[in-house]
């Protein structure tokens, strides 16, 4: 049995969610409430394994909560459920499972809890959130929001305070960290080669020394480069 909190300012609304999650096997709402510090409180009690977040918590950033639980609990679901569709791009920032906007439908929670229960039992598998080839990248930039398929990314690498994203294509600049990006990579597919760069392993084309502990990495596809760790290194040739 999966266990959800409901954090929602309304308590009407409150019940009716709750009340649709548990028409679905497998769930059950251990908490239900209304407020930033009740939801942090229960949920360090608790450990649900999914979290509907409402955007406004009476005035209380519903964001601000997610990103607090997220910090507690990595992997723990959060399905944004508010009538704001304007912020769906920050929510999938915060690592959103999904995206409800109100009025709710039965239906469309039942696919939402659906498919958190067949991630669950991928994790359960393989020990990490399953990752496909054909999934995106919500990329933030400073005037835009772009959708890059994470198959077309060759390297990310950390510059300061901005990090780019190199496709064959395009390169893309956004304030968010290596780590959160790192999260939303199949590990099988990407490596944190070095402290400021992940790495696509199907676009490597070579390695250079480059000094005692460190390579130069070089791309199909872009004459950009990376650096990558004899540590890493010695990991690629276990793998390979």
């Amino acid at each position: 049995m999966m266990k959800v909190m409901v954090v929602e300012d309304e308590e009407h609304i409150r019940g009716i969610l709750q009340k649709m999650i548990e028409r679905n096997d497998g769930f059950t709402v251990v908490s239900s409430c209304g407020d930033f510090a009740s939801a942090i409180s229960d949920f360090i009690r608790l450990r649900p394994e999914v979290v509907f977040m409402d955007i406004d918590l009476n005035g209380e950033s519903g964001m601000e909560c997610a990103k607090a639980i997220t910090e507690v609990e990595p992997k723990v679901k959060i399905v944004f459920a508010t009538a704001h569709s304007e912020y769906m791009a920050n929510a999938f920032e915060i690592y959103a499972f999904d995206y409800l906007v109100k009025p709710f439908d039965m239906e469309r929670i039942a696919k939402t809890l659906g498919r958190i229960a067949d991630t669950a039992g991928q994790e359960e598998k393989t020990g990490r959130p399953e990752k496909t080839d054909d999934e995106k990248l919500i990329i933030r930039g400073k005037e835009e929001i772009n959708f890059v398929d994470i198959k077309d990314i060759i390297m990310i690498e950390r510059v300061d305070s901005m990090t780019r994203i190199i496709t064959k294509d395009e390169t893309y600049l956004t304030a968010q960290s290596l780590s959160s990006l790192e999260e939303k990579l199949n590990a099988e597919k990407f490596m944190r080669c070095h402290k400021s760069y992940i790495i696509s392993i199907d676009a490597i084309k070579k390695l250079e020394v480059y000094g005692r502990w460190t390579y130069i990495v070089r791309f199909k596809g872009t004459d950009e480069t990376a650096l990558m760790t004899s540590a890493k290194y010695d990991e690629i040739k276990k793998r390979y």
